[in-house]
């Protein structure tokens, strides 16, 4: 019997449409246990001359120019959306009523008003959606989930997470999109806090309320001239002005009790994607550093008193969730595999008709935590996540 196949088009070229043609063109040569396989049929950008290169050298079958003819084609049947953020709604909810099942790139909203839409598209059309939190889908992250589902952390204290890089620190740094509020939304809040937030909610539970503070510390940029999949960006002589957070922190409370200290930006100098979190329970403690993606550091007080320390797992036998489907044992696998593991999991959750976690539900709550804390920031008080949804 012929193996089943979906046709993917794919919105977005550059550093995520990097990142998840690679998962497409490779998941299949990993995973055994496909249960559908991925077509790159067409990848789409508004530059013909630069998304047919991206389809040559990704090797996507074609190429559009219009995220509108993609969508309503008959012959592709799941979309991916791995656009600037303020184009999330428009083609997840275009492709939600063309029937398409959905990857979208995270955030999934500018808001949450317009999260709502998209969870209320996706639900009437009845598509797979997912969005791709793919920090996730680390096999130490994973191992980190299992060890608090089987209690072995205890009652949950403390969630303590920060993201770090630095590649803005530089004033003559151009004003890239993701520093524009009109196409990003938010800066470092909705980049990278975005993570932290998906990957409490995820290990930890549900977020209740929050205080915040953000700043924007470089207030004017150079205009962008040009820009390159590897966000290597060219000046050019004019200015504009950032409208977009350089840093944000805030303190949460979880629905269970524990509490949460969160803290992201890009001007911590010697960082260059340091999203590090630390889980404190009433049994023991975990420690992942996304630098170190492949370990998982593990404190258990059950362990006897002259051996008690933080132990380092190394998450690359088969026994340790994904790994099983790289490499022989003790060999590590790196930032891209996190995407083939969740596009793994998005072909079979289409196979069987099931949205895998996080769903555009699990991105409207992580929407309704962003807008929170920046409505903490404008009243200076805590703001309770509930009034939001």
């Amino acid at each position: 019997m012929a193996q089943q196949t979906i046709n993917v088009g794919l919105v977005g070229y550059q550093f995520m449409g990097k990142a998840h043609s690679n998962a497409y063109r490779q998941v299949a040569a990993f995973f055994d246990d496909l249960e559908l396989v991925p077509v790159m049929k067409a990848i789409c950008g508004r530059t013909e001359e630069a998304v047919k290169a991206a389809a040559e050298k990704y090797g996507w079958e074609g190429y559009e120019t219009s995220w509108e003819k993609l969508v309503e084609r008959e012959d592709i049947g799941l979309i991916d959306v791995s656009t600037p953020n303020n184009m999330h709604a428009p083609v997840a909810i275009a492709a939600a009523k063309a029937g398409k099942h959905i990857l979208c790139e995270k955030p999934l909203a500018m808001s949450v008003a317009e999260a709502k839409e998209m969870v209320q598209a996706v639900k009437e059309a009845g598509v797979v959606n997912m969005v791709c939190h793919n920090y996730r889908r680390a096999p130490a992250v994973m191992l980190a989930k299992q060890l608090i589902d089987q209690g072995e952390l205890g009652e949950i204290y403390h969630f303590r997470g920060t993201y770090l890089q630095d590649w803005i620190v530089d004033p003559e740094f151009p004003l890239v999109w993701r520093l524009r509020k009109e196409v990003a939304g938010s800066g470092v809040h909705g980049d990278l806090n975005a993570h932290l937030i998906d990957l409490a909610r995820f290990l930890v539970g549900e977020i209740t309320e929050v205080v915040g503070l953000m700043e924007t510390f470089i207030k004017e940029r150079p205009l962008l001239e040009a820009v390159d999949e590897r966000l290597g960006a060219r000046a050019g002589e004019q200015r504009g002005e950032v409208t977009v957070d350089d840093a944000a922190a805030f303190l949460a409370r979880f629905e269970n009790g524990a509490l949460g200290t969160f803290e992201a930006t890009r001007f911590a100098l010697g960082r260059k994607n340091y999203n590090r979190f630390e889980i404190n329970g009433s049994k023991g403690s975990v420690v992942f550093n996304l630098e170190r993606m492949n370990e998982l550091e593990l404190y258990l007080d059950s362990d006897p008193e002259y051996a008690r320390g933080f132990r380092t797992i190394i998450c690359n036998e088969a026994v340790h969730p994904y790994s099983g489907a790289y490499w022989p044992s003790g060999h590590i696998i790196g930032y891209e595999h996190t995407f083939i593991n969740t596009v793994h999991d998005l072909l079979n959750g289409i196979a069987q008709g099931e949205s895998p976690a996080p769903t555009f539900e699990d991105g409207l709550k992580n929407q309704a935590v962003l807008e929170a804390v920046e409505r903490s920031v404008e009243t200076g008080t805590w703001v309770c996540i509930g009034d939001l949804l």
